[in-house]
């Protein structure tokens, strides 16, 4: 049987991207999956289940895989929020753009366009990812950084639930922010759905700068104790933050 999306076919971009990726990830990583319970969301009328926004930490340009591995074997076939950058890569660019992916435009008058067509998804009974952070943690032990408030605009305005997913081992496949791959030996690719964060209590509020960062503060702290279990470590307790310059060596200190 065909994966189906929101009740309707995955596509044939989609499926090609299962066809060229899924085998090869099978055959050459390990996989340690925990809480794919939480994926499971209510059952809608027509049979369907709820939008749910997924928010995992970013540690390899190799863990969209990783995450994606793992959703669509457990039923939420994803749709990345994703650099627009990305959608112009020859091929590559084709292939996620047919298969749905939602491109992000920073710092232009279409940056809002992101957040309308991931809630349009979301509504839609997709599952859609957004990395909070924004961009692979510059944190120099790979802890999740402070993060950005648009998954939590996404899961306030549509009321679907936010699952946080802590990911480990992408890192030791492709070193973060370097384009080396190291598929020998097979590493162990390790991923924990969390229970969704709570967020009732901000629901109906106005989505102003107070609310989306209460709301983000939970979702970080969420996400910082998956990776916390996976790794069997402490985080920080201050959290790392990444500015943005024009400065060659984008320079990051922590905050709190």
């Amino acid at each position: 049987m065909r994966r189906v999306r929101h009740g309707k076919s995955l596509g044939c971009w989609y499926q090609l991207a299962i066809g060229l990726l899924r085998v090869p990830l099978l055959a050459l990583t390990r996989r340690e999956w925990r809480g794919a319970g939480e994926l499971r969301a209510d059952v809608r009328p027509d049979g369907t289940q709820q939008g749910i926004v997924v928010c995992p930490n970013h540690i390899s340009w190799f863990d969209p895989l990783q995450c994606a591995h793992f959703l669509y074997d457990n039923g939420r076939p994803p749709r990345f929020l994703a650099k627009e950058a990305v959608f112009r890569v020859p091929l590559v660019g084709r292939i996620i753009r047919g298969a749905g992916q939602i491109p992000v435009y920073r710092d232009s008058v279409d940056a809002a366009r992101s957040v309308r067509d991931a809630v349009a998804a979301v509504e839609a009974g997709e599952c859609v990812v957004v990395y909070p952070e924004g961009t692979i943690s510059r944190d120099p032990d790979l802890w999740p950084m402070t993060g950005k408030t648009g998954a939590a605009r996404i899961a306030l305005t549509t009321g679907a639930p936010l699952i946080p997913l802590g990911m480990w081992g992408a890192q030791q496949i492709m070193p973060p922010y370097r384009k080396v791959l190291r598929l020998l030996p097979r590493r162990r690719l390790q991923v924990l759905a969390g229970p969704p964060v709570d967020l009732d209590d901000l629901r109906g509020r106005p989505q102003d700068t107070e609310t989306l960062r209460i709301a983000t503060d939970r979702i970080m702290a969420a996400l910082t104790r998956l990776v916390e279990d996976l790794r069997g470590e402490q985080a920080p307790v201050a959290r790392f933050t990444w500015r943005r310059t024009s400065a060659p060596d984008r320079r990051a200190e922590r905050g709190g």
